[in-house]
């Protein structure tokens, strides 16, 4: 992942010293734009228990990943603006923790956040750098959750059956802070930090649960084009 993200900061290294000659330009009321980057996600785990039969002190932690993102923003005023985040399913590895750390991978599950901000912008539209703030609606969607043999034996410890899991969807909220840097009249690109409020629950297949809180952080690194 981290081979990844040095790529994308060496594109956008090469995207601003070929528009940055042509100035800056105003990001404002009524314009459209897109860019396209990559979000590194990162949970922020504090997991509960895994109930009985499971040993007391089973936890889990889960692994991050990184994704392509596309998004689109319009500008309502030349300060406030909205914007939509769309992206690639991100993929997960859920570790043993807690009594059962260094047990390895007990499952795997991929998760779509869609979110949908609402920004303001500072400084003028002609300024070079403009700092934003914004908070956002999310849903967490999540899918494909497949457990491991080590989950059925923590879980379900002698059966010869497969132990199975979902995780609940939640509505929540994300907060976020970036910087965008106009590069040409048309061109620019921007870093991105948002966190997630998001608390779930686990239900395995065997009648236990488990509570989860996520609390992703996501890093943006993006490249976008005015329309």
């Amino acid at each position: 992942m981290k081979v990844r993200f040095n790529s994308m900061i060496k594109v956008l290294g090469v995207a601003a010293a070929l528009a940055f000659a042509n100035g800056a330009a105003a990001q404002s009321a009524g314009q459209f734009t897109a860019k396209f980057g990559l979000n590194q996600l990162t949970p922020k785990v504090e997991s509960g228990d895994i109930t009985a039969p499971a040993l007391p002190g089973t936890k889990a932690d889960v692994g991050n990943d990184m994704q392509p993102v596309l998004i689109f923003a319009y500008g309502i005023t030349d300060n406030i603006s909205t914007e939509v985040a769309l992206g690639t399913p991100y993929k997960h590895k859920i570790f043993g923790a807690g009594a059962i750390e260094g047990t390895g991978v007990l499952g795997t599950v991929e998760a779509l956040p869609p979110t949908a901000f609402l920004q303001y912008r500072f400084f003028e539209p002609t300024a070079t750098f403009r700092p934003f703030v914004g908070i956002g609606a999310t849903y967490a969607y999540f899918m494909k959750e497949r457990g491991s043999a080590k989950m059925t034996a923590i879980t379900n410890p002698g059966s010869g059956v497969p132990t199975t899991f979902s995780i609940d969807n939640k509505f929540t909220y994300t907060a976020q802070v970036g910087v965008a840097m106009n590069l040409s009249e048309k061109w620019f690109a921007d870093v991105t930090v948002n966190k997630t409020r998001l608390r779930t629950d686990v239900t395995f297949s065997t009648g236990q649960t488990q509570f989860m809180k996520l609390d992703p952080v996501a890093v943006v690194v993006a490249v976008g084009y005015k329309f």
